[in-house]
């Protein structure tokens, strides 16, 4: 029973974590010292936090994507999209 509760509130944590490029994510890593950032972290706030407005989730990144053929879309800008910008 204790391990199915482990189990189970492991996952409702990592739930949690915001998606990387989010607005809730880049105000995290503004937060966190830049020593402690991957390369990938440095690579996903520079093109998402950097320039105002394109974190995902954010209404101009919604209006930019909806404007984008959805034939051109990778998938994870049509997961982002159906998370952050249908509800």
């Amino acid at each position: 029973m204790k391990r199915i509760l482990l189990i189970a509130c492991i996952l409702t944590l990592a739930s949690c974590a915001a998606e990387p490029g989010s607005e809730k994510w880049c105000a995290a890593q503004k937060e966190q010292p830049k020593s402690e950032w991957t390369g990938s972290d440095a690579k996903t706030y520079a093109k998402s936090c950097l320039i105002d407005g394109m974190a995902i989730g954010s209404e101009e990144w919604c209006a930019d994507l909806s404007g984008k053929a959805k034939g051109k879309w990778t998938a994870d800008e049509a997961k982002a999209y159906a998370k952050n910008c249908v509800m």
